[in-house]
């Protein structure tokens, strides 16, 4: 039995999986209805780019005062460690999230450096032949497979006379257009304008602000001087808007801790999908709890979260989250400002890390998310690896991985292939109640044969003319709340 837990945490995964986009019969096939994800999913679709229009910048000037609107790019990416295959990898990576953005890609180029130039990333040589490819494409923005510095920023787009963006901007880019809570909103909108402080832009006194009366001819008081420039202005307000968004994230962090410590009252173990965007989770939510969520063959098809309640097959009750995706590189900015929501992760009992096994480097996937568990300090949470899309992966990578992973377990969440066995999986390793009793209630007492089938494992249940005999495994605090009503040898033991 499955049942909806209402509890919004106010950011969630991504649910990016393994279906192919547009296959509304298979998304019903999963759900067993038409869910909120086939709205959404048709929602998102609505707009398209037009093939063959161009927004080609005539003035770059004040660039990150705008949004991003990327239409035809180049990609460009530097090669400094590992192998070519792993620098191939990461930008055809960057490729598709490019495209999740609603960009068309034009080209890609690498380049082998010892570390990326200091001045321009490519280097002032590969900046001006980087400008001959755009222009021949006729492509109006450059995305570079890495975070550049506010200088390199600028003196690229000098060279190459149009935008230019990096990774983490990307991907910021692309969580501001997938958050639909209020609260995915705010922390999106934060990790932005911690990522855009650093790089805002001024042009000496052109753009002074709040000079006294008549000071073009240095004649009066407060005429002596240029005031509050332009950039002086967007950098205070852009530290007031942040003061207030971290307020506002609190004030909503504070409202999911108190949900968090109900179900911890209740001792409701907590399973977690986390894993890297695109691997399946959501659509393995859907084999397992019917949760009617988005499914979209995309990176980081929706970023609010998912939470529901489902039971063992021995009637143990347990919630079952739903995560933001992770990707190679995840921004600084993203991980400090969800902090508070990838708390959930921390805080289970167990995370079923989601592998896409059709991924061209599956290891890779795992060390990125590795990294950011370590990061939010979940690693020592019980981690079970499931690697998915066995379907679509090749049977010899499968077998690399199976030696690799001895004890992962491999599924389909397409075909259902597998599921069985992670249904057991989380049944042996939930936690169970430590305490075996035995107890006679009153039945003027049904408040603690609520509590007992709610909160913990039932063994047997019988009802006399004195009372309901239960035996079960209760938690020590439920124990302690039974102890008057305790039957030794059948007995009650007052």
């Amino acid at each position: 039995m499955t049942e909806f837990l209402d509890d919004d945490l106010g950011f969630g995964s991504d649910t990016d999986e393994s279906d192919e986009a547009g296959d509304r019969d298979s998304r019903r096939h999963l759900t067993g209805r038409s869910s909120t994800g086939d709205f959404e999913l048709s929602e998102r679709q609505a707009l398209r780019r037009v093939a063959g229009l161009s927004t080609e910048l005539q003035d770059v000037t004040e660039v990150e005062y705008r949004q991003l609107r990327l239409e035809r790019v180049v990609l460009v990416g530097v090669w400094t460690t590992g192998t070519l295959a792993e620098a191939e990898n990461s930008l055809a990576e960057l490729a598709r999230l490019a495209e999740t953005a609603g960009s068309q890609v034009m080209d890609a180029l690498i380049q082998r450096r010892d570390r990326p130039d200091p001045a321009t990333y490519i280097g002032s040589g590969k900046a001006k032949e980087l400008r001959d490819i755009v222009n021949g494409e006729s492509a109006d923005t450059v995305i570079c497979d890495g975070e550049l510095t506010p200088g390199q920023l600028r003196q690229l787009e000098q060279v190459v006379k149009v935008k230019v963006v990096d990774r983490t901007a990307l991907i910021l880019d692309i969580f501001a257009q997938h958050a639909r809570s209020k609260e995915g909103k705010a922390q999106v909108e934060l990790a932005q304008m911690q990522y855009m402080l650093p790089r805002l832009r001024g042009w000496g006194e052109s753009l002074s602000r709040q000079v006294g009366g008549r000071a073009a001819n240095g004649v009066g008081i407060g005429g002596r001087g240029p005031g509050e420039t332009k950039i002086e202005i967007d950098r205070r307000r852009i530290n007031t808007r942040m003061a207030k968004l971290r307020r506002e994230i609190a004030g909503m962090k504070t409202a999911r801790d108190v949900k968090r410590s109900r179900r911890t009252d209740h001792r409701v173990p907590s399973v977690v999908l986390a894993g890297y965007t695109n691997a399946g989770k959501s659509s393995l939510l859907n084999r397992l709890t019917d949760a009617g969520v988005l499914v979209e063959n995309a990176l980081f098809a929706t970023l609010d979260p998912t939470v529901r309640r489902s039971e063992t097959a021995d009637g143990r009750i347990f919630t079952l989250a739903d995560t933001v995706g992770f990707v190679r590189h995840l921004p600084h900015q993203l991980i400090e400002a969800f902090r508070s929501t990838l708390e959930e992760v921390a805080e289970a009992d167990l995370i079923l890390h989601v592998v896409d096994a059709s991924d061209p480097d599956p290891q890779a996937q795992i060390r990125a998310v590795h990294e950011v568990l370590a990061d939010i300090d979940a690693t020592s949470v019980a981690e079970q690896i499931i690697f998915n899309k066995t379907d679509l992966a090749d049977p010899a990578v499968l077998l690399q991985l199976r030696r690799l992973v001895p004890d992962a377990l491999f599924v389909s969440a397409r075909t259902g292939r597998g599921l069985d066995a992670v249904r057991a999986l989380i049944e042996e390793r939930l936690p169970r109640p430590d305490v075996q009793v035995s107890v006679l209630l009153p039945y003027t007492r049904g408040d603690l044969v609520a509590r007992i089938h709610a909160d913990a494992q039932m063994d047997s249940e019988s009802h006399t003319e004195h009372g309901t005999a239960i035996s079960a495994r209760v938690s020590q605090e439920l124990a302690g709340a039974l102890e008057p009503f305790l039957q030794i040898d059948g007995v009650p033991s007052n």
